[in-house]
């Protein structure tokens, strides 16, 4: 029985990562990048823009982000490119 218990919550487990989503710039808060701060997520909060998926470190973060997502998105690129070259 104790098998079936393991492998049941190994699958579960690992069911719940895959659904995890992958976000652009490396996972990290877009919110955070638009305000010049490296924040890193698990892209569980997230949000799709012109077929991108971005990631945020809280609700409150994307609220605050699509309130006006054009102007945050361009100061969170620009923030982006500037920390991390290459």
């Amino acid at each position: 029985m104790n098998k079936y218990l393991l492998a049941t919550l190994f699958l579960i487990g690992f069911a719940g990562s895959v659904y995890a989503a992958t976000g652009q710039f490396d996972e990290k808060c877009a919110w955070g990048l638009a305000n010049d701060k490296d924040v890193q997520t698990d892209c569980s909060v997230n949000a799709e823009i012109s077929g991108e998926t971005y990631c945020f470190s809280s609700e409150e973060a994307k609220t605050n982000f699509m309130k006006n997502p054009d102007a945050n998105l361009q100061k969170a690129e620009e923030f982006y490119s500037s920390e991390h070259e290459g």
